[in-house]
């Protein structure tokens, strides 16, 4: 477990060295470390080296590591997978920032469940800027309708939106998605964040706005599918 130290470490040195390069202030992009699949050791492995923020995409996953590790209570949870309606109490009560909205009815519910007693849950909304048939999330057109409607509800604060990619497709729909939340800000200020780029093309997403970088292959090594 050393080594996700070694590999955190270097994952922040690319970082820094990356945003010296197109003029951008390091402390302005937050290193998501995505632990799916990964143990609760390896999770406090990383804290100890220095991180704080991590993604997960599983619900359950989420909610047991969140409640096992409750005394780290400085820690920031990301959901960034698809949410089923019937999955969201466990985001609305133990995440602090969810990347995938792309449907009002599960933000209405997360709102509603969404524990009076914490923050409100900071959201993205997912485009799915290269026209997937096989992922999850809006067009463009869609964007400003739901950013309304998300803007709204109680519990909730619209902070950004978040994009996967097509492979191959990285520089044209990480343009597309600077092009975009420029809009969504002039509408919501406060709607700064940019959630993407992973391991393999975070670089290119950078040059592009990205204030949210998601890395876990570069953090935690290859994921075992079988926990999932």
């Amino acid at each position: 477990m050393n080594n996700i130290a070694e590999q955190l470490q270097l994952a922040y040195h690319n970082l820094a060295q990356k945003c010296a390069q197109v003029s951008i202030c390091a402390d302005k992009v937050q290193l998501l470390a995505v632990s799916k699949t990964k143990p609760v050791e390896h999770i406090v492995s990383a804290y100890q080296a220095g991180q704080r923020q991590f993604a997960e995409n599983y619900p359950q996953e989420l909610a047991k590591k969140a409640e096992q590790l409750a005394n780290y209570p400085d820690i920031g949870w990301h959901f960034i997978g698809p949410l089923q309606s019937n999955k969201t109490k466990l985001v609305a009560e133990h995440a602090h920032w969810i990347h995938s909205i792309e449907r009002l009815k599960i933000a209405q519910r997360l709102a509603a469940q969404r524990p009076a007693t914490m923050a409100k849950l900071n959201v993205l909304l997912q485009i799915n800027i290269s026209a997937e048939a096989s992922k999850a999330g809006i067009n463009a057109a869609q964007m400003l309708p739901l950013a309304e409607a998300v803007s709204q509800l109680p519990q909730l604060e619209l902070k950004g939106l978040m994009a996967i990619p097509a492979p191959g497709d990285g520089e044209q729909a990480f343009a597309a998605m600077q092009q975009l939340s420029k809009q969504l800000q002039q509408h919501y200020p406060q709607a700064t964040e940019l959630s993407m780029g992973m391991s393999d093309d975070w670089p290119l997403a950078l040059t592009y706005g990205a204030t949210m970088i998601r890395l876990g292959t570069a953090i935690f090594g290859a994921r075992d599918y079988q926990q999932e």
